[in-house]
Order: structure tokens, then C-alpha cells, then sequence
């Protein structure tokens, strides 16, 4: 019963003013003074709630906060502690760069918030103690009785009761091109909402007297203010990152409790002990992580504002290249909003131009200059050459119809423009005639084809004002047929897409059978459209359901498109959003990626995380690609420390429970963690092969455990066989060990980049000049260093040449092994 009630109350256009007023306790004659105030008390001012605002040192410490942040953190002050100054303030420098970065790109949620405050009226008019005066609008309260003239910013979702050639603009809220006539009276379908006035919507044209039904955050326009007040959810790629980051502190502190704890029990030095499980902590460290994130996501920003996509949140480039679903709003998008004349028809419905001539003339002539007035005009825009006004009788809402009396070639002409039943009406045909052409139009608008009349007569006597009681004795002309036709590369863009692996679903404020029409043309599933109406009477569970087989959304409310955004979610989609209206702002707010365009409301831009400089599909399919090489090159820096990095790391632990010596120093632990980083500084700038930009890429936990399970003990393997081969065979010294191990971990880590960085084979996708000269910049240094008066700084000693040999060896067997196993380790991470 309680569900029934609010239905009503958000659908209030389909109750009767009776009903209303009985339900807001208020008559039709409007509000006393009193009465208001008291209702103000009640029902709160008719503005939206202010934004939390969080202070920068909260940001801060928000992010600092996050596991890896703190895992880092951690990790340099330690370092620096233990005699690493230089390398403990990288890993500080790092993570303030990057929290830095991070604080500076938040806020845009508040601004939206506020620019929505901003766009509406500051005066309404409404009738209290009797009659009507101007009002701050933030007193407008329900059961007050408005009045709305052209020109007018509606402040308040309310019943018409009264109206006068009245028609308001409502493309920012619900996304239709066209003005909509508004008038009282019971709603003709479910879906039809003629009969009520929005908040936010413009008056275009005449006037209405309207009860006020909803204010403030409960009106449509509210809800969009209050959800881009919500505080952000975190995206896919923060969540990610905040899981692998609870991974990393779980397992460096597992590792380092049981190393020392072990080293202690068995009479190890606790000191020696304690150091070497603080570098074995800081090697465990990814503290590149955020440096090679923030530098790959700020160089796929560069690149994709090449490509006209303004990024405005940098992990939102991962999240697009992650994104599955694709919801895009209809007006602007799909569509160029721009009214344009599809057909013209004469009387019988065959092709003929005289129709699209004569209502040109008309448009021309008659001032008016309506939507569809300018494309009868830019459809024959000769039209009216030879031709001059002699009388007019501007278009009657009431009518619906308007006329002109020209004189030019063919004599006094009267020529009648307006809404195929009026006009008709008006003509000189038979029944049956006349309801042949009310099904052209009937199936006309089956193919989301809006259509007007044209009728015209011989003018006889003397020129003069055109009188409605000459508009009599008419011929039937014909139908001009006009649409928003879809853009020329929506249909590719869209196929293009879905070779990508994104599927597209359209979610629209316009009519269902409009949308329909658009779906078939573009290329997705038109059998079935689900209305407002329909969602409205469906659970969140059962539209969980329902957004799977449906590709198309007509009719739809703002709190209705993020209603489906959720519901994809909720079936494990990665969802974007692509709007430019105010009706879109709830729903760019709830996506994992908001997209607007250039020339959008200044609310939807600035809930969106990024901004299209061509409001084109193919610019999406641009961003996605871009986002998905992005993401590509921040997974090579995570399967390098999953992989041969924590495999040395844990061999080096096993290495120091077993041997009588400390197979590594920790200043030497600590020299190859720098060494390695250094190695990987030219990762964001490495190529991307075309099948890892193939289809949607996720960066899944289980997917890293899985790859590590198999190349990490790969890395440890032959980790124990240097050991042996150290031990056993070369009777190396302690320091000839350590010495001999540095060279062969390095290798092995540095090297391996080149193997795992690309899903073929290594020597048919080289990789970027600049990774190939990090990388082997930094193992020549390792490889030399020990060499050179400074490596005895470091504890190494030069190796004799037959140990190098056999490590070289070693390296060799292990790249090859990794190639071998690499299709493995890669196809169990795949995206199911």
C-alpha cells in the first residue's frame, strides 16, 4: 500500500486537482500568507540541500589513509631510518605527488551541485491572500497556486490547471527536441505528462496557471542536485587499487613476522635479523606503483585529449577501458538535435515536394519560426523567392493551426500550416479520405516521424488580414514528415563498439516509439522499449532482470536512468554514461564513468569525469581504446611485482631461514628494489598490442593471485637453483654468493619485462625505445657495478668468469621458461 502511495505521489500528473488538493490539504484558490509560512515550515525552502564540503587536509588524510598509501609510507620512513635516506624520500616525494594529483582533480561533484543552484529562477509568481505576486522562489510551497508566462525558469514540479497557448522547453530535463504543448486536463496515456510543469523547464510560449504539487529536493530537478551532493562512490580502479593494496600489506607483513621470527628462534643476530626483514618489506613495496600510474593515466589523458576527450579524473581513463555497458542518453549523442525535414507527401502519400514548398512559404512569410518552422525553411530555402506576405493569422495553440495569404506565381494563395487533425478538419475531403491521412500520420509516427499539415485555396477578392472564417473550403496538400535523425557514424560506432566488447543501451526522456526508431536504425535489438511506466513498476530486482535483454529506454525520469546504471552494476557490468542534459546529472553521478560533451549543460559537464570535445559515438570508441592501452601498461608494472619481484623477494626469504649467512645485505636488497624501479620507468610509455585493447580489461584480484601462483615460483625455482648451483658447484664465498645472486635477480627481474609485456611472442611486438633503454640502462649498471671500486662499498666482489657464465646460463633457461609458461599464466587471468 505504502509503494502504491508513493507511486502516486511521484507520478502526482495522472491524479486530479481534487485529488491533489486533498492530498496537500489546499483548495484551487491559492494560499494565504499564513498558510504559506506555515507550509514553509513544513515542507522546507523550494531549494536543494548545500554540498559537503570536504576541507583539503581532509582529502588529504582521506587518501593517506588507503592501504598503499600507507604500506609506502611506511616503507620510506623506514628506509630512511636504516641509513636509505635517499631512497626513503623517492617513496615520500612519490606518494605526495600523487595524493597531490588526486586532491586536485576532486571537487568537480560540489561545483555540479552548485551551478544546479544557480540555473534556476530567483522569482516565481503565485497567488496568495487572493491574488498574485512575485515570491523569492525558495517560498514557493506545495498548494500554491503558480502562474507561468514565456520566458519563465519553472521553479517547481506542479499540476496545470489552467492554459493558454502554452508550451515549455523541456530538452535539458527529459532529452525531446521539440517544445511540448502543455494543457490541463487527464493525461491521454501512462506516459503522458502534458498535463504537469517541471522544475527547470523553460516557457517558450502563452501562459498557465498550475497547482504546485512537489518543491526543493523532492521535485525531478531536486533529485538530480541531491544525488551530485552525494559524496562519490569509489571507482573500479580505486577499488582495485585499495584490494591490491590490502594484498601487498598482508603478505609483506606475513613475510617479515615469519623471517624474523624464525631468524630469532633459531639464534640468528635480532638486529641483523630486524634489517633484513625491513628491506625484505621494502623490496615487497610496490613504491613506483603510484608514480607509474599517475604518469601512464596523465599520458593516456594527453594522448586522448589529442583524441577530443578532456579528462577531468585520471582513474576514470582506466574505468573507460574497463567499461562493458555503455548507456547513452538519445538528444545530442546518438542524434544531432538538429529538427530536420524527412519527407514531403502529397494528399494520396506518395513523395512530392509541394507540401515541404507551400509550408516553406508559410514558415517564411508567417514569423512564427517554431523548431519545425526553421527545418520547412532549411529544407527548401528558396522557397519563398517571388513571393510576399499579403495577410497572416499567427499559429493558435488552441487551434493548433496558423495561416498566411501570399501572392507570387500561381496568383492569392491561402496556405494553412498545423496539426494533421486540424488541418483537416478544415478541408474539403470525405470521411474516408480523411482517415487515410490520419493513418499516414499513425504510421508515420510508428517511425518516430513528427508530422504537419498542409492545406491551402484560391484566395478570391480583395487582399486583406487573413480571418479564421476564411480557413474553410481548403485543398489538401499533403504531410511534411520531420526527424532528429541519427548521426551519419552512430550505426559504426556503435558496431565498432561492440567488436570491443561495450554493449549499448539507450536511455532517453523522448517518446518510446521515437527511441524504437532510433535503436532500429543504429543497429541494436528495437523489438521491445521499456517506458517510465514500465520501470516505474518493477523492483530494483526485477529490473536487474530486465536491463539485460533490453537495449532501449523511452520516457524515462532522472532518477530513472540511474535506477538501470545501478542495475547493471548490480550484474557485475562495468557501466558508463554519456549525457549533456540536467536530466542526465544522477545518472553521470552513478556511473563508474560520466561522460558529457561540449556544449552540454554546465550541470552535466561538470558531473562528468570526462568531457567529449565532439559529441560523437566515435570519440567514445577513441577513449576506450586509449583507456584500455593505459590500463595495459599499469598491469605490466603489477605482473612484474607478482611475478619475478615477489618470487626473489620470497626466495630470499626461504634463502635466510637456511643458509648460515644473510643471502643478501640489506643495503644490497635495498640497491636492486632501486635498480629495478629505475628499470621501469619507461613502462608508460611502452607500445600496446591490438589484442590487449581487444575487449574490456578488469583488473581482478584473483586473476593477479593466479598469474603470480604460476611465474612467481617460476622466479623462485631457479632462484634455488642458483643456490645450488652457488653452493654446490662454485663453493662460492659468502660475498661471491651475494655478489653472484644480485647480478642473477636483477637479470631475471629486468629481463622478464620483455617477456610478460605482451601476450605474443616478444621478438614480434618490440617494445618502446624508451622501456628498452630503461631497463637495460639498469642492468648494465648492475652488471658492472660489482666490478668497480664502488661495489665494495655495497659488500660485492667480482665474480670469477666460469660463475658469470653459469649465471648467464640460468637467466637464459629462466626467460625461456617464462615464455613458455606466460600463455598459462596470462589465459587463467583472462576476463571470463
Amino acid at each position: 500500500m505504502l509503494e502504491s502511495q508513493n507511486r502516486r505521489d511521484t507520478l502526482f500528473w495522472r491524479s486530479s486537482p481534487l485529488e491533489l488538493c486533498s492530498r496537500l490539504g489546499c483548495g484551487l484558490t491559492g494560499l494565504t500568507g499564513a498558510e504559506a509560512a506555515e507550509r514553509l515550515d513544513r515542507f522546507g525552502p523550494n531549494s536543494d540541500a548545500p554540498p559537503r564540503i570536504e576541507g583539503a587536509a581532509r582529502a588529504i588524510l582521506r587518501r593517506l589513509l588507503e592501504p598503499l598509501s600507507l604500506i609506502l609510507l611506511v616503507a620510506g620512513v623506514i628506509s630512511m631510518l636504516t641509513g636509505d635516506e635517499i631512497g626513503g624520500l623517492i617513496i615520500v616525494l612519490i606518494l605526495v605527488l600523487s595524493i597531490g594529483l588526486d586532491t586536485v582533480q576532486e571537487g568537480h561533484a560540489i561545483r555540479a551541485a552548485e551551478i544546479l543552484r544557480r540555473s534556476v529562477a530567483l522569482k516565481a509568481e503565485v497567488r496568495r491572500d487572493g491574488a498574485f505576486c512575485e515570491v523569492d522562489v525558495d517560498r514557493v510551497v506545495p498548494g500554491d497556486i503558480l502562474r507561468v508566462r514565456a520566458g519563465d525558469i519553472v521553479p517547481a514540479d506542479a499540476l496545470i490547471l489552467e492554459a493558454t497557448a502554452f508550451t515549455a522547453g523541456e530538452a535539458a530535463l527529459t532529452g525531446e527536441p521539440y517544445p511540448v504543448q502543455k494543457r490541463a486536463g487527464a493525461p491521454s496515456t501512462p506516459d503522458d505528462s502534458s498535463n504537469a510543469l517541471f522544475r527547470g523547464a523553460v516557457a517558450q510560449t502563452g501562459e498557465a496557471i498550475a497547482l504546485v504539487v512537489k518543491t526543493g529536493r523532492d521535485t525531478v530537478f531536486g533529485a538530480a542536485a541531491a544525488a551530485l551532493a552525494e559524496a562519490q562512490a569509489p571507482s573500479p580502479f580505486e577499488r582495485d587499487l585499495r584490494e591490491f593494496g590490502f594484498v601487498i600489506a598482508r603478505a609483506t607483513l606475513a613475510l617479515v613476522l615469519v623471517v624474523l621470527t624464525i631468524r630469532v628462534v633459531f639464534g640468528r643476530e635480532v638486529l641483523d635479523s630486524l634489517l633484513f626483514a625491513v628491506a625484505l618489506a621494502v623490496g615487497l613495496t610496490p613504491e613506483l606503483l603510484p608514480m607509474i600510474t599517475t604518469v601512464t593515466l596523465s599520458r593516456g589523458a594527453l594522448r586522448m585529449a589529442g583524441r577530443k576527450v578532456i579528462v577531468k579524473r585520471l582513474a576514470a581513463i582506466h574505468d573507460l577501458g574497463a567499461m562493458s555497458v555503455l548507456c547513452t542518453d538519445k538528444t545530442g549523442t546518438l542524434t544531432s538535435a538538429e529538427i530536420t525535414l524527412a519527407r514531403s507527401l502529397d494528399a494520396a502519400g506518395r513523395d512530392d515536394a509541394r507540401a515541404a514548398q507551400l509550408g516553406a512559404i508559410a514558415a517564411s512569410l508567417g514569423g512564427d519560426r517554431g523548431s519545425l518552422d526553421a527545418a520547412l525553411v532549411a529544407g527548401r530555402p528558396d522557397a519563398a523567392q517571388g513571393w510576399t506576405l499579403a495577410g497572416r493569422q499567427a499559429f493558435d495553440f488552441s487551434r493548433r493551426l496558423g495561416s498566411v495569404l501570399a501572392t507570387g506565381q500561381e496568383g492569392a494563395l491561402l496556405i494553412v500550416k498545423g496539426a494533421p487533425e486540424a488541418v483537416l478538419a478544415l478541408c474539403a475531403m470525405n470521411e474516408t479520405a480523411r482517415d487515410a491521412a490520419m493513418a499516414r500520420v499513425h504510421a508515420l509516427a510508428t517511425e518516430g516521424l513528427r508530422t504537419v499539415a498542409i492545406a491551402s485555396r484560391a484566395w478570391s477578392g480583395a487582399l486583406r488580414e487573413v480571418e479564421t472564417d476564411d480557413e474553410t473550403d481548403l485543398v489538401f496538400e499533403g504531410l511534411c514528415a520531420f526527424a532528429d535523425p541519427p548521426k551519419p557514424t552512430a550505426a559504426a560506432a556503435i558496431a565498432r563498439l561492440a567488436a570491443a566488447g561495450v554493449s549499448l543501451k539507450i536511455l532517453s526522456g523522448d517518446d518510446p516509439v521515437v527511441v524504437k526508431r532510433l535503436a532500429g536504425l543504429v543497429g541494436l535489438n528495437a523489438e521491445r522499449v521499456l517506458s517510465g511506466a514500465d520501470i516505474a513498476e518493477l523492483s530494483d530486482e526485477a529490473l536487474a532482470v530486465q536491463v539485460r535483454s533490453a537495449d532501449a529506454f523511452g520516457r524515462l525520469a532522472p532518477d530513472q536512468k540511474s535506477r538501470i546504471v545501478k542495475a547493471l552494476q548490480a550484474g557485475g557490468e562495468v557501466v558508463g554514461f554519456l549525457g549533456d542534459g540536467i536530466n542526465d546529472a544522477p545518472a553521470l553521478k552513478v556511473a563508474d564513468v560520466g561522460l558529457s560533451v561540449d556544449g552540454a549543460t554546465g550541470v552535466a559537464q561538470a558531473a562528468a569525469d570526462m568531457i567529449l570535445l565532439a559529441s560523437d559515438l566515435e570519440v567514445v570508441a577513441d577513449g576506450v581504446e586509449e583507456g584500455r592501452r593505459t590500463f595495459a601498461n599499469i598491469l605490466k608494472y603489477v605482473r612484474m611485482g607478482a611475478s619475478s619481484n615477489f618470487g626473489n623477494m620470497l626466495s630470499m626469504a626461504a634463502a635466510s631461514i637456511v643458509l648460515p649467512f644473510l643471502p643478501m645485505l640489506p643495503t644490497q636488497i635495498l640497491l636492486n628494489n632501486l635498480l629495478y624501479d629505475l628499470s621501469e620507468l619507461g613502462i608508460p610509455f611502452d607500445r600496446v598490442s591490438a589484442q590487449a585493447t581487444a575487449q574490456p580489461q578488469v583488473w581482478s584480484m584473483s586473476h593477479l593471485v593466479r598469474f603470480a601462483a604460476i611465474m612467481g615460483p617460476l622466479s623462485s625455482v631457479f632462484d634455488f637453483l642458483t643456490f645450488g648451483a652457488l653452493l654446490y658447484l662454485f663453493e662460492a664465498s659468502p660475498d661471491e654468493f651475494r655478489t653472484a645472486w644480485f647480478v642473477e635477480s636483477m637479470a631475471t627481474q629486468i629481463l622478464v619485462i620483455f617477456v610478460i609485456r605482451t601476450k605474443g611472442r616478444p621478438w614480434r611486438n618490440w617494445p618502446d625505445p624508451v622501456l628498452a633503454v630503461s631497463s637495460l640502462v639498469a642492468l648494465l649498471v648492475a652488471m658492472v657495478l660489482p666490478f668497480t671500486p664502488l661495489g665494495t662499498w655495497f659488500g660485492f666482489v667480482a665474480p670469477p668468469p666460469i660463475m658469470m657464465a653459469g649465471i648467464a646460463l640460468l637467466v637464459v633457461v629462466y626467460l625461456a621458461c617464462a615464455e613458455l609458461l606466460k600463455p598459462l599464466a596470462i589465459r587463467a587471468g583472462r576476463r571470463p
